[in-house]
């Protein structure tokens, strides 16, 4: 059931983008990457830990047969970015000559994005385009192309649906905005 008010932490949030909501725009999304995709086997490279619940609805919804691998990088402190990027967990599979489809959670400075995009082409992919469930571009920082969005949303600081507020939060169907 659809909570309009959470409370995480020391924070409070309202009701942003119903679960609904979210996987009608995640089906326009793999109908598209359908149409680009049909009769290939792209490396889809889900960044952890927020893009899990999104990387998982997104991948049943195809018809070709991706590998799916994941790799986690961290920018964020708290509600801010830190404006550094650090790998976590980094990217093991051979992937020389493969198209690449980076799943993310969210695009907001598009800090993590620039600094990745390079490493897939240094290890040789063929392609790499990038597919997010949320952007804020009015925050957007970097230079770099987003080839799939579900949704653009303003500069909200949001949780809920893998995403977190201090590694809390991940686990509502809904995406939820501070207030």
């Amino acid at each position: 059931m659809e909570k309009k008010r959470i409370h995480i932490l020391d924070r409070n949030f309202e009701l942003s983008i119903s679960d609904a909501e979210i996987q009608e725009k995640i089906q326009t999304l793999a109908a598209q990457m359908n149409a680009d995709y049909a009769g290939r086997n792209p490396v889809m490279v889900c960044i952890l830990n927020g893009a899990f619940m999104f990387a998982a609805d997104l991948v049943r919804l195809l018809d070709f047969q991706p590998e799916v691998i994941f790799a986690r990088f961290a920018s964020y402190d708290g509600m801010d970015t830190t404006g550094e990027v650090r790998e976590l967990i980094g990217i093991t599979a051979d992937i020389v000559g493969r198209d690449i489809i980076i799943v993310e959670d969210i695009v907001d400075t598009g800090i993590t994005m620039s600094n990745i995009l390079p490493k897939f082409q240094q290890m040789g992919a063929e392609s790499v385009k990038i597919a997010c469930l949320l952007q804020k571009p009015d925050k957007l920082m970097a230079d770099i192309k987003i080839d799939y969005c579900a949704l653009q949303i303003p500069n909200d600081f949001i949780v809920g649906y893998g995403l977190d507020y201090n590694g809390f939060g991940r686990n509502y169907r809904d995406i939820y905005k501070v207030v």
